[in-house]
């Protein structure tokens, strides 16, 4: 994948390499779905957002979004605030930018909001770092960086979603900037799935914890290309991961301590052994790249129960949410279209509602950026009186 951020850079976002060599992977089954699907409504919250990339919800409601020149907006009350909570120190370039936001276990008693972004210096890299929130601003001053990946060899396949997990820890994604050995590597950030503490320590329980040195320690999983997105099941801490695919499949991977996934040498389903297969997969015919991905398991249960734990993801090109019953993944389900384009994070609020950020698209080489990035909200449809 490929984005452009800023008012200024208009990259084609995802470029998409070896599109002609399909894998025959699992097809997804039944589409396209109606918009909106029957039963639910779909509503644009707010437009006019600059080249999102990932969001958060706040235990209070309001959504943080990540604008990839460095912006952090704030919507509340379904209002995208005119005022930033704040602006990160990076650049927006292709893939790099500000990419990823979660907020602490216990906000509401620390305030500590966690992003992750492109560092400048001393050579491009990714950092993960805390701010302090004042309301709907971040405290001055108050940035703290608490981890530092490696210098990137690229400027895509970078990754950089975050996510904290039911055992207190945090957990970062990390492309492998197109250097496909570097994911196999224990001595490199590059292509996996880092585990820090709050405080931007090692736990001393990771996989490899004792086998590797200094901060390749954090490292939980391994051997993915672009994992630009994933979630936590909030219950069971159940990981997936949506690994962007190259030739050949999409993948959505079952994130476990220690597990290889088998990139580069290896893309869809194993057929060595010493790597893990993908819970599911598919080819390019079926879309272009995965993107947002959510776990369905509010505190409301708006959808209905028989919603509670699966698992929403987004395919990017085809503008499609899907979902998969993690008890029998071997078929995904087409559940709507988005109203706009460009789907790519997904999140579920308290109240039962799916949440859709949407990157829009740029119009041709020669005219002016157009900000038509959005948020999206999925629910079901209020009952009619007779």
């Amino acid at each position: 994948m490929t984005m452009a951020g800023g008012s200024r850079t208009r990259v084609k976002w995802p470029a998409v390499a070896g599109l002609l060599a399909l894998g025959a992977v699992v097809r997804v089954q039944a589409a396209p779905a109606p918009v909106p699907p029957a039963g639910f409504e779909q509503s644009v919250v707010v437009r006019g957002l600059d080249s999102p990339v990932s969001m958060a919800i706040a235990p209070d409601g309001r959504v943080f979004v990540c604008e990839q020149a460095g912006r952090m907006r704030v919507i509340r009350g379904g209002q995208l605030l005119p005022r930033a909570f704040g602006t990160f120190p990076t650049v927006a370039f292709e893939e790099e930018g500000l990419l990823g936001v979660a907020f602490s276990p216990t906000f509401a008693r620390d305030s500590l909001v966690y992003v992750c972004y492109t560092a400048q210096a001393p050579a491009r890299h990714s950092v993960i770092a805390r701010v302090t929130a004042a309301g709907d601003s971040m405290v001055p001053g108050s940035l703290r960086v608490l981890f530092e990946c490696d210098a990137q060899s690229a400027h895509q396949h970078v990754a950089g979603a975050l996510r904290f997990g039911p055992d207190g820890m945090l957990y970062a994604s990390t492309g492998e900037g197109q250097l496909g050995e570097a994911a196999q590597s224990l001595r490199s950030t590059a292509g996996k799935i880092l585990r820090i503490t709050p405080q931007g320590g090692v736990p001393d329980d990771g996989p490899f914890a004792h086998i590797a040195t200094g901060r390749y320690r954090a490292i939980w999983a391994r051997g993915l290309r672009n994992p630009f997105t994933f979630d936590i099941h909030p219950g069971t801490g159940r990981m997936f991961v949506n690994d962007v695919g190259g030739s050949k499949a999409e993948e959505i991977d079952d994130g476990v301590a220690g597990g290889d996934y088998g990139w580069p040498l290896h893309e869809g389903t194993a057929r060595d052994t010493a790597f893990m297969s993908p819970v599911f997969a598919y080819n390019h015919t079926e879309g272009c790249a995965i993107t947002g991905g959510a776990w369905y398991a509010p505190q409301r249960m708006a959808f209905g129960r028989e919603w509670e734990g699966r698992y929403f993801f987004a395919d990017y090109c085809r503008g499609e949410i899907r979902w998969l019953a993690p008890e029998a993944p071997a078929h995904a389900h087409v559940f709507a279209q988005t109203l706009l384009p460009g789907p790519v994070d997904l999140r579920v609020s308290a109240d039962g509602a799916l949440y859709v950020l949407v990157r829009g698209a740029s119009l041709p080489t020669g005219g002016p950026h157009d900000p038509r990035g959005a948020l999206l909200r999925l629910a079901r449809a209020p009952s009619r009186g007779r």
